[in-house]
C-alpha cells in the first residue's frame, strides 16, 4: 500500500472531504486551504469537517503565533464570521463557497455520530485530553466512530499520540480496518516513525448499510421550478458544486411571489428550551449573513444593525443558563441598550447579529451566478420522464427544459404537479403520503415614506420585531421608507379588504411601539399608505420541506419548499442541506436537526 499525500490524491476530483479530529486554533485547516489555493488541479469543492470540544476565541484564531503571514488573510476571512459558537455544528462558506468548513463544537464522539458522510482524508490532530469531550484515538470507541465515516481507501495521518503504546494502538486501528502495516517498506516506515499513516482497507466485506446516504449523485443538469428565495438559493448552491442549473418560473421576472417582499428581517428564533426551530434558525441566519455580505450592497440592499424584539406577553425567553457564546446572538435588551426612548417599549431582547435584507436583490444575485440560467414566462404544466431525463412542458406542450434532476421550489404549486405524476407512479404516490401538507398564508405590508408628515414621529433607529415588525429607514427609489406588517390570513379564506389588513397592522403597531402608533394614527386612519401583498407557503410545524421524493439509489425528484415567514433565515440552510444530500457531503447541521426538515417526515 503506497502512501499518497492529499495534495496529490485530490487532483482531478470534483471534491475532497477532510475530517480533522481536533480544530485547535485552525492550523491544519488553514494549511489545507492554502495548499488547495495553490494547486491548479485542485478539486472544485473542499469540505473540511473539524471536531472541537470548545471553540477558540476569535483572538486565538487570528493570533500571529499560531499562523504564518501566509495564512493571515485566510484566518481573517474566517474570523469575520467567528461568533456565537454554541455547542453544535457551524457551517462557514469560504472562497466563494468552494471551501466549506463545518465546525463541530462539543463532545467528539457525539459529533461523529451526527455525521453521515465518507471522508477522503482524516487528520489526526493532537488534542488536549484534559478538556472534556476531546477526541482520543486510543479509545476504541473513538476509532470505531471514525471508521464509520471512512470509505475503502480513506487515509488517516498525523503524529503518534504522546506516550502512546504504539503496538497496542496499531492493533486497535487494524481491528477497525485501518491498516498501518503491509509489505510496502515505505508504509512500514511511516508507522514506526514520528508520524502515523494508516489506510482504511479492512480485509472483510463492508456491509451495504454503511453506504446508505453516502453515494453522491453524478454532477449533471438540474431543473429548478420556482425563482424565489428557495429556488434561487438551491440553484446557486448546486452551481457552486459544478451543476448546470436551469431555473424556471411562470412569472416574467424572478422573485415575483412572496420573495418579492420589499424588505424582510433575518432574526434568530429564541425559546426557553432552545428548541429545534431556535437551533435551526441560528444556523440559517449565520449562512444568510455569509451570503448577504458578498452579494448585496451594504446600506442599500441589506444592513445588520441588530433587531430589537419585544417580549409580548412575556415571550420569547432566552434559555437558562445562556452561555457567553449565546450572547453573540441574543441578550436582554436592558443589558446592552441605554437609549431611554428605545427601552421605553418595555421588556425586549436584543439580537446584535440580526439584519434587514431586500430579498429580490439577493434572488437576482444568486441567479446571476455562473452555471445558473433563468427562464421566465415558463409555467411548467406537465412532466415526463424519458429514460434518465425529465422533460418539462408548458400547458401548450412546448418543451421548456430537459434535466436529469428536478427540484420543486415553487411553494404550494409543487403539490399539484407531484400529484399528477403520482397518478401514474404507485411508488411515488406512496412516498407522497409522507410529505406534509402545505398551505398558503396571505400577508400584507403597510408602508410609507419618511416624509415631512412623519418627521417628528418616534421611529426607532433599528427594526423592531415582536407583534409583527416595523422596519424603518429603508432606502427606496422614492426615498427612505418604513414598513409595518405583516398580516396573516389563510389563502383559502375569503380575502380581507386591504383596509382591514392595514387596521390589523396598526393594532400590531400599537402593541409593538405604542408611542409611534400614536404618531401614525392619522395616517393609518386615512389609509394614506402603500401596500405590498404576497402569499407564503407554510407547513403545519412551520419547518421547511427539504430532500428527495423518490427512493431510487440516485433520486431524481427533490423538493425545497414551505419556508413560510422565515425564507430569509432558512433559504441558504435549506439549499446547503439539499446539496449535501445530493452530493453525499457533510451536513450543515447535525443529522438530528436535519431530520426535522426531511421532506418525507409525515
Amino acid at each position: 500500500m503506497r502512501s499518497v499525500s492529499p495534495a496529490r490524491a485530490w487532483q482531478g476530483l470534483p471534491r475532497w472531504q477532510v475530517l480533522d479530529t481536533s480544530f485547535n486554533a485552525g492550523e491544519n485547516f488553514l494549511k489545507t486551504w492554502q495548499v488547495w489555493l495553490g494547486d491548479v488541479q485542485r478539486p472544485r469543492l473542499l469540505h473540511y469537517v473539524a471536531l472541537c470540544p470548545r471553540a477558540p476565541q476569535g483572538n486565538d484564531l487570528l493570533c500571529a503565533d499560531h499562523h504564518p503571514n501566509l495564512h493571515r488573510p485566510l484566518a481573517q476571512a474566517l474570523g469575520d464570521h467567528w461568533f456565537g459558537l454554541l455547542p453544535g455544528f457551524h457551517r462557514f462558506l469560504l472562497a466563494d463557497g468552494q471551501v466549506i468548513l463545518t465546525l463541530c463544537v462539543g463532545d467528539a464522539l457525539q459529533s461523529l455520530r451526527q455525521h453521515q458522510f465518507q471522508a477522503d482524508d482524516i487528520i489526526l490532530s493532537p488534542a488536549d485530553l484534559t478538556v472534556p469531550g476531546a477526541f482520543d484515538v486510543q479509545n476504541t470507541w473513538a476509532v470505531k466512530a471514525l471508521t464509520r465515516l471512512c470509505r475503502r481507501g480513506t487515509t488517516l495521518r498525523g503524529p503518534w499520540p504522546a506516550g502512546a503504546d504504539r503496538p497496542a494502538l496499531s492493533g486497535t486501528l487494524r481491528a477497525c480496518g485501518l491498516m498501518t502495516r503491509d509489505d510496502n517498506a515505505h508504509m512500514a516506515a511511516a508507522t514506526t516513525a514520528d508520524l502515523l499513516h494508516a489506510r482504511f482497507d479492512p480485509p472483510w466485506t463492508l456491509k451495504t448499510s454503511r453506504q446508505t446516504g453516502t453515494t453522491a449523485l453524478p454532477i449533471q443538469r438540474c431543473a429548478v421550478i420556482g425563482a424565489g428565495l428557495a429556488g434561487a438559493s438551491v440553484a446557486a448552491s448546486l452551481a457552486r458544486r459544478g451543476w448546470q442549473v436551469q431555473v424556471l418560473d411562470r412569472a416574467a421576472a424572478p422573485a415575483a411571489g412572496a420573495s418579492g417582499l420589499p424588505v424582510g428581517l433575518v432574526v434568530p428564533h429564541t425559546s426557553s428550551d432552545d428548541c429545534t426551530l431556535s437551533r435551526l434558525s441560528r444556523a440559517g441566519v449565520r449562512l444568510m449573513l455569509q451570503q448577504a455580505q458578498p452579494f448585496l450592497q451594504p446600506g442599500v440592499h441589506w444592513s445588520a444593525p441588530g433587531v430589537l424584539e419585544r417580549q409580548v406577553g412575556g415571550t420569547p425567553q432566552l434559555p437558562a443558563p445562556w452561555p457567553p457564546e449565546g450572547k453573540d446572538w441574543s441578550v436582554p435588551a436592558s443589558n446592552v441598550l441605554t437609549d431611554a426612548d428605545t427601552l421605553a417599549v418595555g421588556p425586549a431582547l436584543w439580537h446584535p447579529r440580526a439584519a434587514w435584507i431586500k430579498p429580490a436583490e439577493l434572488v437576482q444575485a444568486w441567479l446571476r451566478q455562473p452555471g445558473v440560467t433563468f427562464q421566465g414566462d415558463a409555467e411548467v404544466s406537465h412532466l415526463q420522464r424519458q429514460g434518465e431525463v425529465w422533460h418539462l412542458h408548458s400547458s401548450n406542450g412546448q418543451l421548456l427544459c430537459r434535466a436529469e434532476r428536478l427540484v420543486f421550489a415553487n411553494a404550494c404549486a409543487a403539490r399539484p404537479l407531484l400529484d399528477a405524476l403520482a397518478r401514474h407512479d404507485e411508488a411515488l404516490a406512496l412516498q407522497l403520503q409522507k410529505l406534509p401538507a402545505t398551505r398558503g398564508m396571505r400577508g400584507l405590508l403597510s408602508w410609507a415614506l419618511h416624509d415631512d408628515s412623519t418627521a417628528a414621529a418616534a421611529f426607532p433607529t433599528c427594526p423592531v420585531n415582536g407583534s409583527g415588525s416595523l422596519v424603518p429607514h429603508i432606502p427606496t427609489a422614492q426615498g427612505p421608507a418604513w414598513f409595518m406588517g405583516s398580516s396573516y390570513q389563510p389563502a383559502h379564506h375569503f380575502e380581507r379588504a386591504d383596509s382591514d389588513n392595514h387596521d390589523r397592522n396598526f393594532e400590531h403597531l400599537q402593541q409593538l411601539l405604542p408611542e409611534l402608533a400614536g404618531d401614525l394614527a392619522t395616517r393609518f386612519a386615512s389609509y394614506a399608505l402603500n401596500t405590498w401583498k404576497g402569499t407564503r407557503c407554510v407547513t403545519a410545524d412551520r419547518l421547511p420541506l427539504v430532500g428527495a421524493l423518490d427512493e431510487a439509489d440516485f433520486p431524481s425528484l427533490w423538493i425545497c419548499a414551505g419556508l413560510g415567514s422565515r425564507g430569509l433565515s432558512f433559504s441558504v440552510l435549506c439549499a446547503e442541506l439539499l446539496a449535501a444530500r445530493m452530493g453525499a457531503e457533510p451536513l450543515p447541521v447535525e443529522a438530528s436537526l436535519a431530520k426535522a426538515l426531511h421532506a418525507l417526515r409525515g
